[in-house]
């Protein structure tokens, strides 16, 4: 029998599941959606990056941080031709969380826009 407290055993419970969670959050994935539509999400050094395909479309989106600013890229390509090329400097960086949510919101609106068409 385990003599730690109840309290230190959830906490060292949850404190494992995030830490599971962060490693695959570090790890590539590679995510289906509906019509062939292939996710991969990355990190790269304190940002992350998303590749979203479907047949001749790319949308790419790029969060670039260093401790000074935040550069977020978008870009979206059919048959190689730029149909989208834009990007935005933040003069802060961007924490984890916003970065999530702005690969999350950036995912959810491609897949949008995808089943549209």
């Amino acid at each position: 029998m385990s003599r730690r407290s109840p309290f230190t055993l959830r906490i060292s419970t949850l404190l494992g599941i995030a830490g599971l969670g962060m490693g695959l959050l570090a790890c590539p994935s590679m995510v289906g959606a509906s019509d062939d539509l292939h996710i991969e999400i990355t990190k790269k050094g304190l940002g992350k990056e998303v590749v979203i395909t479907q047949g001749a479309r790319e949308w790419f989106m790029l969060i670039e941080v260093t401790p000074e600013n935040s550069v977020v890229l978008r870009q979206e390509k059919e048959h190689g031709t730029y149909l989208v090329d834009e990007s935005e400097t933040h003069d802060r960086p961007m924490t984890t969380g916003e970065i999530d949510a702005a690969i999350t919101d950036y995912v959810n609106s491609v897949k949008t826009r995808a089943t549209k068409e």
